[in-house]
Order: structure tokens, then C-alpha cells, then sequence
């Protein structure tokens, strides 16, 4: 399930662009569970009377060439023969091209010319091209959105890419690219879409990560290992995807400090150790949290009774213990919940209601019920000396109070000498 906000803000742009694209919006579910949403591939054209970057379009149309051309001489494999179009000065009608008018000094949107043309975004989405990115395509200095996913690209990701400095949207999922995580999309001021899911990429995620104004972050199914940066907490990112690498350690204690704005998180299918952090209940908007496949222990935190909004929570194949009380069972919202493999050693009245409509407890330590653990595994819980850290808060505790106990925590932490 993506983020709501992801489709507006693609339709948003795309809408103000569709002036310029003779070919279709189109707006669907892409490969390997991600969404999807771009221009499609189609033949660009000139803007009409939407205002685009500013700056001599003559020349930027020239760079524009020489980028365009040069990717194309990277390009070992077309299968569907989509760059014959790219021939010619007239970048405007290449497919998957697209171009707006540009601006003057003043800020004022130009003739409908071809002259006075940008090219403002790439969505070479699903082309299938094999091949490498080239340095020259920094020399794009207006484009705004850039789409690669569903092709085989391999190599690196260019350190020129820092220049490309209107890039609002980069997605190069489901390629075949590797290397460190690629430095230079921290160096792009306007960015706030990264999609780098199902490459090869590996190494440590870097801190600056968390730091840059990101709304959406898609790191999945790639190789990224060790731990996960300390200020996680500092990201404003409404959806934030790590599934699916070497992620070791525990989730950071900021995590419980981020935006409020936070709408999905996923964790699953990594190294991860210790407790759920207190902090999760501050998410009253969150609708996702997946922390299944790793090694989590401890109590659940009863925070977790303000995740009003939650749809769906998988807490399976962890070693989580203590009863399922109603601190997750009364969610009001709760449309998928998952606890199977686990040792959790009771059932509120409220969850053995949900144990009887098709919620996943099997598999743990609940006496009396079914396709539970064999008692010999259920004798030593693990994780019995963990010492979660549980911040004091009212009880019952009070939902509406909790952003304000858990910032009058950290800022106590903080000024701690």
C-alpha cells in the first residue's frame, strides 16, 4: 500500500506538465508491489503556457542534446526500439521526453516556440533499455522528474548526478545498479522523492539521509548493511521503506521522534535487534508498520494503543513475548494484524475475538489454542533480561498527551551533560 499523498503530488506535477506531452497519464501499480506513477512512454512536445524553469533555453536545449545523445550511446540493448525516436536537434519529440517553456529573468513564461523550450522530465519507465548512466546527463539542469524504473541499467549512479539541481523526483527502482549508496542525490537541493528500491546497492546508509527534506524514501531489496543511522528521527519523510537488506542493530530511539506525519514505515526482512521503541504511539497517522523477519524481543510498548490509524501491523517471525492485550486488539482502525512466530504467552478478551476472524496468531505460546509452539520452546523466553526502555506517561494513558511527554523526555535527554 503507497501513500496517498504520492499519487497527489504526481498528478499535481504531471497535470501542470500535461501540456507538454502529446502521450497519456497514466497512473498504475508497478512491478514488484511499488506504485507506479509517471508520464508513460509517449512522444514529448513542447510546452504550452506553463512556466518552467528559467534560464536561456537555447543553450539548455543544446546540453539537452548533447545528454540525450550521449545516454543513448550507452544503451547496448532497445528492445522495443523506443530510442530510433531519439534523431535530431528536436529533443521535444524524443519518447519519454518531455520539455515545458522556460522562464525569463523576470519569472515570466516565454512563446510556445520550440526555441523557448526545457526539458523538464525523462520517464523511460518500463522501456526494458540495458545499458549505464552517463556523467552527461547532469548537463540537464531543468528537469524535475527522472524515471528509470523497469529497465536494466547496471553500474553507478554518476557523481555528477549533484547537479542535476531541480530533480524533484528521482526513481531508479528495479535496475540493476550497485555501488555505495549514491552520495550525489544528498547534493540535489530541490529533491523529495528517492526510489532506489530492487537494485544492488550496498554499504551503510549515511546519516545525511535522515537530514534531507525527503518525503518519500524507498531503499528496499537492495544489500544496504549495518546499522541504521542514529538520526532517523530527523527525517520529515511521510512513507520510508528499508525492507528487505542487512540491516543490523536496533531500530533507533529517535524513531519514536519523528514527523507525526510518518504514514508507513517498513522494516521487515532484516537483522534487527532489541525492543520496539516506546515512541511509536506518537505515529497517530501511521497507517503501516511492518517489523516482521527480524529479531525483535521485549513487550509490546503500550504506546501502541494511539496508532488510531493503523491498517495494517506485522509483527511476525520476531521473538516478541508477554500477553497480546488490547493495547493493540481495540486498534479501531485495524485492517491487517500478524503475530505469528513469536512467544507471546496470552490473548485479552478483545484479541481472542480477532484470533476467531482470520488474524494471524500462530505459532507462539497462547495455552489452549491451536498451532502453537511446542511447550519445550516456550519454557525460556527470550529476551527475558531486556530492558526495554519505557517512558513514564499517564495511566490509562492519554493519547493526546503522549507527543508532549515523550518531547519533555528527549529535550531532558538532550541537555544532559
Amino acid at each position: 500500500m503507497e501513500n496517498t499523498w504520492i499519487l497527489t503530488f504526481h498528478l499535481l506535477l504531471l497535470l501542470l506538465r500535461s501540456n507538454a506531452a502529446e502521450g497519456a497519464i497514466s497512473v498504475g501499480v508497478g512491478g514488484r508491489g511499488g506504485i507506479s506513477v509517471g508520464i508513460g512512454i509517449g512522444n514529448g512536445g513542447s510546452g504550452g503556457n506553463t512556466p518552467g524553469p528559467s534560464g536561456s533555453s537555447v543553450p539548455n536545449l543544446n546540453n539537452a542534446f548533447t545528454a540525450l545523445q550521449a545516454l543513448k550511446s550507452a544503451i547496448i540493448d532497445d528492445p522495443s526500439k523506443i530510442l530510433d525516436t531519439w534523431v535530431g536537434p528536436d529533443v521535444c519529440s524524443y519518447k519519454g521526453v518531455f520539455c515545458s517553456n522556460s522562464r525569463d529573468d523576470n519569472g515570466i513564461a516565454t512563446t510556445a516556440a520550440t526555441e523557448s523550450s526545457v526539458v523538464a522530465g525523462i520517464d523511460l519507465n518500463h522501456a526494458n533499455l540495458q545499458g549505464t548512466l552517463v556523467k552527461e546527463l547532469s548537463l540537464l539542469s531543468d528537469i524535475t522528474l527522472f524515471h528509470l524504473n523497469s529497465n536494466r541499467f547496471s553500474g553507478s549512479v554518476p557523481d555528477t548526478f549533484r547537479d542535476l539541481t531541480s530533480l524533484q523526483e528521482l526513481d531508479l527502482s528495479n535496475n540493476q545498479l550497485s555501488g555505495p549508496f549514491p552520495m550525489a542525490t544528498l547534493s540535489m537541493p530541490s529533491l523529495i522523492y528517492l526510489d532506489l528500491r530492487y537494485n544492488n546497492f550496498s554499504g551503510q546508509i549515511p546519516d545525511d539521509l535522515f537530514n534531507k527534506k525527503l518525503d518519500a524514501i524507498f531503499l528496499n531489496n537492495n544489500n544496504f548493511e549495518g546499522e541504521i543511522p542514529e538520526n532517523l528521527g530527523n527525517s520529515p519523510a511521510s512513507v520510508i521503506n528499508l525492507a528487505n537488506n542487512k540491516l543490523s542493530g536496533s531500530i533507533p530511539f529517535s524513531f519514536g521522534f519523528m514527523s507525526s506525519r510518518l504514514k508507513e514505515i517498513l522494516f521487515l526482512n532484516n537483522q534487527l535487534t532489541g525492543c520496539i521503541p516506546q515512541g511509536v504511539g506518537i505515529f497517530t497517522e501511521m497507517q503501516v508498520l511492518d517489523v516482521s523477519f527480524n529479531s525483535l524481543m521485549g513487550h509490546l510498548p503500550d504506546t501502541m494503543s494511539c496508532l488510531q490509524d493503523i491498517e495494517v501491523l506485522n509483527l511476525a517471525h520476531n521473538k516478541l513475548s508477554g500477553e497480546l492485550s488490547d493495547v493493540v486488539c481495540s486498534l479501531r482502525s485495524l485492517l491487517n494484524l500478524t503475530v505469528a512466530y513469536n512467544f507471546f504467552s496470552g490473548l485479552s478478551q478483545e484479541c481472542s475475538r480477532l484470533f476467531n476472524v482470520g488474524f494471524d496468531f500462530s505459532d507462539n505460546c497462547i495455552p489452549g489454542r491451536n498451532m502453537q509452539r511446542p511447550q519445550p520452546e516456550c519454557s525460556v523466553i527470550p529476551g527475558g533480561s531486556l530492558n526495554c526502555l519505557r517512558i513514564p506517561a499517564p495511566k490509562p494513558l492519554v493519547c493526546a498527551t503522549l507527543s508532549a511527554t515523550l518531547s519533555k523526555h528527549t529535550n531532558s535527554r538532550s541537555s544532559s551533560p
